[in-house]
């Protein structure tokens, strides 16, 4: 399952991020991963949660992004629960056909692999099309 967290700019989806991690971490009946561009959640994540930042793993385009999260769960399938925060940023296509197109592989692959995703993105969700709003 992909459920897709989106606001605008000081919305406080950080906070949530946060705060959502904290719950699986107790929750979860498998490993938590949370991705993130910078190195801005470092002190905030539990060190028990597999903190990842794409910037030095040079992940920057919506494939990688995709190829990365695949590996990811290959190489470890006790992965139940994987956050990721800045979306629109670590991706290189933001259109909304890119967007939607990636959304749905991901969870399409959630489904088969019984991975919950949460992802966070920056924008207005009253701007969203209906595909990205499905996850909502």
């Amino acid at each position: 399952m992909v459920k897709l967290i989106m606001g605008l700019s000081g919305s406080g989806k950080t906070k949530n991020l946060v705060k959502l991690v904290h719950e699986a971490l107790e929750t979860a009946t498998g490993s938590v991963v949370c991705i993130e561009k910078g190195k801005n959640l470092t002190y905030d994540i539990p060190y028990q949660v597999r903190l990842v930042h794409t910037q030095e793993s040079g992940i920057c385009t919506n494939e990688m992004l995709a190829g990365f999260l695949l590996g990811l769960h290959a190489g470890n399938y006790d992965i139940s629960r994987i956050f990721i925060d800045d979306f629109n940023k670590i991706l290189n296509d933001n259109s909304d056909e890119a967007v939607v197109k990636f959304l749905d592989s991901l969870n399409a692959y959630a489904e088969r692999e019984g991975i919950e995703f949460t992802i966070f993105s920056t924008g207005d969700p009253d701007a969203a099309c209906e595909g990205i709003r499905k996850y909502f």
